[in-house]
């Protein structure tokens, strides 16, 4: 199996959705609708792991604020069932950390979501809050996590 990695583009949201409904059953899953939007936002940047054609993959993170120095937040990262457990979750992470360049980058992550959060640690996140029943309709609570700034390098 191939996996190649591109943008996002409107004519995903439908799977995306798709996925979302299987991923994050009970946490108030993203429709399509959700997607269209964020992709139609000059500051919310996507990417697509594909294999064989079929989306299986896709996660995005936002620029915040209106002057550098930016923060960035992980909006989403999302891999097909079939297909966790490749590194395919975690190439997704490090395009959007890339796209975040030395900025700030936050997100939540359930509390119970283990691999996700072993992965946020092994790319320099580190937990910083809780939020209690953050995801409302299941009411499970998310760590906040934070990649620090990186000294910029000349």
């Amino acid at each position: 199996m191939t996996v190649t990695y591109d943008e996002l583009g409107p004519g995903d949201a439908a799977r995306c959705a798709e996925l979302e409904a299987q991923l994050f059953e009970g946490d108030d899953p993203w429709p399509a609708a959700a997607f269209l939007r964020e992709l139609a936002s000059q500051h919310i940047h996507y990417v697509a792991a594909r294999a064989d054609d079929k989306l299986v993959g896709y996660g995005g993170i936002a620029r915040l604020g209106r002057k550098p120095p930016y923060e960035y937040e992980i909006h989403t990262i999302g891999v097909d069932p079939a297909y966790q457990g490749q590194g395919i979750g975690r190439v997704m992470l490090n395009r959007l950390l890339d796209y975040a360049g030395d900025g700030t980058v936050y997100l939540e992550v359930r509390t119970d979501n283990v691999p996700a959060i072993a992965m946020y640690e092994s790319a320099g996140f580190v937990k910083m809050g809780l939020r209690k029943r953050y995801y409302r309709v299941s009411g499970a609570d998310a760590y906040t996590m934070k990649r620090p700034a990186r000294e910029a390098t000349t």
